[in-house]
């Protein structure tokens, strides 16, 4: 919540402040730095020759040593460095360049375990990808074992990119020119360069709200991609790094001759910051991928696919399966920052109800605290036994509460302050360092602030006692939202050891205070005209104006270094391109130090990732056999094992709703599929139209919750009857379909199954698909087409398939009408969002959409059967308790239809209560039934319509445990 708050703040420092000055960062005398400056050009880099190598069961091993003087380009030139080179599976290659004497970072395998290779020394013969190398200078390229001809999946040969130098690519970024394309391995730069394919399609890398879509900008039709990896508390801005650093891209390939498509994943394993430039050069014949970053090793894994579903899957199979979700983390989610009281944040409850708007968690921002500091409750405001009564009123119901953690605890502001979760960890030395040793003080919602150091013995036990006693006095919690954890921090560097603790104010005005009045609203609506209620219509009149239509904008977007000696804490020579510049920028310092010795420099990406961990693990701890929920903001590579993720501090506008598509696509890829926006948007003030159609986009996304800044004016779903009415609809198609939804996500904790995919994620070989992303699917049958700018009754959407697909609408099952290839427009009136179902399948649904999950949970099943034309249709429902930690009891039940029947049958060991009540099967033929059957018996409560094809059985009663076959004339 802190970016736009510090858009126009000059952050604090002080005397002792940890950032020092570049020359007295580094540890050798002044004549060596002169000796030793850095030249910053990579031109006469000499890179490295093979020698000694090794076969082993699994790969090979070799030594690197540099071919010639040192360049020292941006740090110092490591002399001898080691390749490994494993088939770890059948479609995992993993090559790692590492220095031989092992000083640079690498992420300890406490924070990440990746899973090993099977062992299988086979796989040197029949494994998909094939590792090449050259030894002389060397280079190495992956290819296909099926094709060994085709360009390879990545190639860093001289001979395979274009000549060098080449002046900037992004003319006004000096950064872009690329002066060659040397392997570099120094102690603070890393650089390695793989051809593409001219005009590749890539996906991944991020976080990031990308300008160019879920497509990124590979330099072919836009200026191409700096990619930077940093995490950094900022207001979701276009083009640049933000919460989290996820260096995986899953590159997909068209072959015009076959028509046939493959993809493929490139992950590299790292904790450093860095920049990914995706270029094109002017007339080269390949585009580009170039690594660049300031530490660590390049440990790179590739997966062979060959489906983007593959590529997803083996990702998961190497960095760990997202965590299991409770069946009510998919309900409908409530918070406002700025409910700044309990009696305020029971009225939002009370109102929900008397809308009609099904409400399954309550959520309380920083409001809730008292002076903001984390674990408590403000005596006044949220009183602890008034809070305890309320949260258990809405156990009673049903309900969930959910409160905020954020990252930094408070420190004791004079002697008789009393705080014992900064005491607890002081006393156990579990807060990060300064260099010499003392404290390192941030500052924060509560002043002056320590910051959990994730490396230290003791950490996740203070932080587990603190939560464990947080429910104590009275925030029983079902879940904890953890914020501003990249971490964020209102200083530059150190705010000091000798600073005013008492002072706790923040260096800025809290938004809706006089002179930080939250004012704007979205495109085409003016406030000065039509006053701050956000209504759509004025006394009878629209109040879109279409005086504002461009809705979006285009922008560019070991130990380590703990250890080392001659290196540059503070300002590594290479910078990267950070959006707040100096790396130090509001969060810790980059020489603040961890148990160990560990420096923030190397370990700063992982502080989001480790926080979830601790915070997963208290849960665990509080309530031992419940699935722990959370949801994140700051992000890394396995953090799905832990945690869910919203999209940031997004802002009330329509270009936003877009990226809300590609932000909950990308984490997908990133195995973090329990995903969604701020619905609304968060920054800024909302307006009926936006947020009428928001609540129903995010109704199709794993994480559905409204929430927005305190002093914007109110976007609960009923402040408009539109938006209620709308809200109401979209989330009973919702809570119907929570069987779908929980059986994608028992998939994505089995096999790591993306939740919402793409629609070239089911359809491959269509390439006017690969930049969609105004669309998407829900597993692989549901299509959503969803209005995304204002003032309009119909959209334009892709039906996928080149007509060999069946959709119907599901609302009204008449089949759509859509020509291969192209667009078809959509009636899409205001309350209306386009959903339709692709033919084979078979859906189980909760017949009777309730308030609460656990009311929807108990109403009988039904079933829809979307047959093909060959009358086939397939389906799953995977079905337990819903809150245990697996393993637990389960079953799967299982749907096949053929012409003229329908077979349910049942595996596992979980007994399923409720019973199928209505069986829907669309495509039965033109022609009317003679007879209904079930286990061979007639049935008379069945209805067909001949124009849809539809025939619907009523009342069956069936028992799922159970084989059935239901049949039709």
């Amino acid at each position: 919540m802190l970016a736009t708050l510090l858009a126009s703040v000059l952050f604090l420092g002080s005397a002792t402040s940890a950032r020092q000055s570049p020359s007295l960062a580094r540890s050798f005398g002044a004549s060596v730095l002169a000796e030793d400056a850095p030249s910053r050009n990579v031109s006469s880099c000499p890179g490295y020759t093979l020698s000694a190598l090794q076969q082993t069961k699994t790969g090979l091993t070799a030594k690197l040593n540099l071919a010639g003087p040192a360049c020292n380009a941006f740090g110092h030139d490591v002399a001898n460095l080691t390749l490994e080179v494993a088939y770890d599976t059948e479609t995992r290659l993993h090559v790692n360049i590492y220095d031989t004497d092992r000083s640079q970072f690498t992420i300890p395998t406490s924070v990440i375990a990746l899973a090993n290779g099977t062992g299988d020394a086979s796989l040197k013969k029949n494994s998909d990808l094939v590792f090449n190398y050259e030894s002389s200078p060397f280079a190495f390229w992956i290819s296909r074992r099926s094709e060994p001809d085709a360009q390879p999946l990545f190639d860093t040969r001289a001979s395979s990119l274009p000549p060098t130098p080449i002046p900037p690519v992004i003319a006004d970024d000096n950064s872009t020119a690329l002066d060659g394309f040397p392997l570099l391995f120094e102690d603070q730069y890393l650089q390695l360069t793989s051809a593409l394919p001219l005009g590749a399609n890539v996906y991944g890398l991020g976080e990031v709200v990308a300008s160019s879509g879920f497509r990124r900008d590979v330099g072919t039709n836009g200026p191409g991609t700096i990619q930077t990896m940093w995490a950094r508390d900022i207001a979701d801005p276009l083009d640049e790094n933000v919460y989290g650093s996820h260096s995986i891209y899953l590159e997909h390939r068209f072959n015009v001759t076959t028509k046939r498509s493959q993809s493929h994943g490139v992950f590299h394993f790292s904790a450093a910051g860095s920049d990914t430039l995706l270029l094109t050069p002017p007339s080269s014949p390949v585009s580009l991928v170039q690594y660049r970053a300031i530490g660590g090793t390049l440990d790179f894994y590739f997966f062979s696919g060959p489906s983007p579903q593959k590529v997803v899957e083996q990702y998961g199979a190497l960095v760990g399966l997202p965590t299991w979700q409770p069946y009510w983390g998919f309900g409908f989610h409530l918070c406002r920052w700025g409910y700044t009281n309990l009696t305020e944040t029971r009225a939002q409850v009370s109102a929900m109800r008397a809308a009609g708007i099904p409400l399954e968690t309550m959520w309380n921002d920083i409001d809730l605290y008292h002076a903001f500091r984390d674990f408590t409750t403000d005596p006044v405001s949220f009183p602890g036994n008034e809070v305890r009564e309320f949260i258990q009123e809405l156990a009673a119901n049903n309900q969930h509460y959910i409160p905020i953690v954020d990252a930094a605890v408070a420190v004791l502001v004079n002697d008789t302050d009393v705080y014992d979760p900064y005491s607890k960890g002081a006393e156990l030395g579990t807060w990060i360092k300064n260099p010499d040793g003392s404290e390192y003080i941030g500052q924060v919602w509560p002043g002056f602030t320590v910051f959990p150091d994730w490396f230290s013995e003791h950490s996740t036990a203070v932080w587990t006692e603190a939560l464990k006693n947080w429910t104590e006095l009275g925030v029983e919690f079902s879940g904890i939202w953890l914020d501003m954890n990249e971490p964020s921090s209102f200083c530059l560097g150190s705010c000091g050891t000798g600073i005013e603790h008492t002072n706790t104010s923040t260096p800025f005005l809290l938004p809706g205070k006089p002179g930080n009045l939250v004012t704007e609203f979205p495109e085409g609506y003016d406030a000065t005209v039509w006053g701050p209620s956000g209504n759509m219509t004025i006394n009878g009149t629209l109040t879109f104006t279409n005086a504002t239509k461009n809705l979006a904008t285009r922008g560019l977007g070991g130990l380590g270094a703990g250890g080392q000696q001659d290196v540059d804490l503070n300002d590594p020579p290479y910078a990267i391109h950070n959006g707040d510049g100096p790396l130090s920028t509001k969060t810790v310092a980059t020489n603040a130090t961890n148990a160990g010795g560990f420096v923030e420099l190397d370990v700063h990406n992982m502080w989001g990732l480790m926080e979830e961990k601790a915070t997963h693990l208290a849960l665990l701890s509080i309530a031992p056999t419940k699935r722990p929920f959370l949801i994140s903001r700051s992000t890394f590579p396995s953090s799905g094992k832990w945690t869910g993720h919203w999209l940031g501090d997004n802002f009330s506008k329509w270009a936003y709703m877009h990226y809300n598509i590609q932000g909950a696509l990308q984490f997908q890829l990133f195995q973090v599929p329990m995903v969604g926006a701020d619905t609304c948007g968060f920054n800024d003030n909302t307006d009926e139209e936006l947020c009428n159609r928001w609540m129903q986009l995010s109704a199709f996304m794993p994480f559905y919750r409204n929430h927005n800044v305190m002093g914007a004016i109110s976007q609960e779903p009923y402040r408009w009857d539109s938006v209620a009415a709308a809200s109401r609809t979209a989330i009973a198609v919702r809570y119907g379909l929570l069987p779908y939804w929980y059986t994608l996500f028992a998939n994505s904790s089995l096999h790591g199954t993306p939740t919402v995919r793409a629609l070239f994620f089911e359809f491959p070989d269509e390439p006017e698909l690969f930049g969609v992303d105004q669309q998407f699917l829900v597993g692989r049958d549901i299509l959503v087409t969803p209005v995304l700018t204002p003032n309009v009754s119909s959209v334009d959407g892709f039906f996928p398939g080149h007509s060999r697909v069946i959709w119907r609408d599901w609302y009204t099952h008449e089949v759509v009408n859509a020509t291969s290839g192209v667009q078809t427009t959509l009636d899409a009136p205001l309350g209306h969002i386009n959903v339709h179902v692709r033919d084979g399948s078979a859906i189980l649904l909760h017949a009777q959409p309730g308030y609460t999950t656990t009311e929807t949970r108990a109403s009988p099943y039904s079933l829809l059967v979307s047959q093909a034309a060959d009358g086939y249709a397939f389906g799953t429902a995977y079905v337990d308790d819903g809150e245990s930690v697996p393993p637990t009891p389960s079953s799967t039940l299982t749907f096949t239809a053929r012409t003229g029947s329908l077979h349910f049958s049942a595996h596992g060991n979980f007994a399923v209560v409720q019973k199928l009540d209505t069986v829907t099967v669309l495509g039965v033929g033109s022609k009317k039934p003679g007879a209904v059957k079930l286990n061979g018996k007639a049935l008379s409560n069945w209805e067909f319509d001949e124009g849809l094809q539809r025939l619907v059985v009523k009342q069956l009663g069936l028992d799922l445990n159970k084989a059935a076959s239901l049949t039709w004339a």
